[in-house]
């Protein structure tokens, strides 16, 4: 059922993949599955170190303002300013107790960046769009050339955050307006069970884990196919992180790097949330060349979720429920 997927390995130059912070295409591994044309499974292409630069991203940079969040909606927005600054000595200190009350870091369910996803319409808009961090964007676009899709534009990003009690029940992703660009997918800490399934909502799908580095690319017929990712489960390597994690960062880094060095003590706040917990980076082309957004009237509150069960769903009757 498993095939090897064949990449574009002349679409991106060994020294912008360096710049991504990812191996040269050529030492890839890719997979398909049979039954999903379009769907590739690359597992971690990312050099030594590198992945901390984007769980420090996730953590420290794309929850702050203008971004959006979850915690929007339950608090007042300067309480929202800085949730690194305000998370980060209680994280530090945190003990394996699960009385202990958790920091802002640990209740953030998602960010979005870009066009932001508005939970209650399932659309995006003109109006509600906010600058896409520019290295995630370089990566994004490295990744998508390498799969065969040169000039994708990250314009939108859903981060979710996982951990040991969530899921994310069974959908499709289909508000983009344009469906001929890949849906990108990175996985970042803690592992989790992933299940493809189909055109349907009742169609049976197939299981596979996403571990630490991991992306996954689903285009084509794949696009627009049911998901969900109904656990996560602790590192298999029985670590409290896996070991890709645990790899510093070289030292010389190339000219134009997006790359950042973690300091120790940033990398200490970002280990311990990760001994618990997983996130995801979704990055999506919303707009064909030269498409615009309708004419809309009377829109309201664009990139809000109704609650934080409606994406992550973490209640006991969520968890009792499984996907189809």
């Amino acid at each position: 059922q498993v095939f090897r997927s064949q990449l574009s390995i002349s679409s991106v130059s060994d020294q912008d993949a360096y710049r991504a912070g990812l191996q040269p295409v050529s030492q890839w591994k890719a997979y398909g599955l049979n039954g999903y044309p379009g769907f590739i499974f690359i597992p971690n292409p990312f050099l030594p170190g590198c992945q901390r630069h984007w769980v420090k991203q996730c953590l420290k940079l794309y929850p702050q303002k203008p971004n959006v969040c979850n915690l929007d909606l339950h608090m007042a927005p300067e309480k929202t300013i800085d949730l690194w600054g305000q998370s980060k000595v209680q994280l530090r200190r945190k003990g394996s107790s699960k009385w202990e009350p958790r920091s802002l870091l640990e209740k953030l369910r998602w960010v979005t960046l870009g066009y932001h996803y508005n939970w209650d319409t399932k659309k995006y808009s003109a109006n509600h769009h906010t600058p896409f961090p520019s290295d995630l964007a370089f990566l994004s676009e490295q990744v998508a050339a390498a799969c065969g899709f040169r000039g994708f534009q990250a314009q939108a990003g859903i981060l979710n955050y996982y951990h040991f009690d969530s899921s994310l029940g069974i959908h499709a992703d289909e508000s983009e307006l344009d469906h001929s660009w890949p849906l990108l997918s990175f996985s970042f800490g803690q592992s989790s069970i992933f299940l493809l399934g189909g055109l349907k909502r009742e169609e049976a799908p197939t299981a596979m884990f996403m571990h630490s580095g991991d992306i996954m690319v689903m285009s084509g017929f794949s696009r627009l196919l049911y998901h969900a990712v109904p656990r996560v489960l602790p590192n298999p390597e029985g670590t409290a992180l896996p070991s890709c994690l645990d790899q510093a960062l070289s030292s010389d880094l190339p000219v134009g790097s997006v790359i950042e060095h973690s300091s120790d003590e940033d990398w200490q706040v970002c280990a311990k949330y990760l001994q618990s917990s997983r996130i995801n980076m979704t990055i999506r082309q919303v707009l064909a060349e030269g498409q615009k957004f309708p004419e809309e009237s009377g829109t309201k509150g664009e990139g809000q979720a109704p609650s934080e069960d409606s994406h992550h769903q973490e209640n006991s009757r969520a968890k009792r429920h499984k996907p189809n």
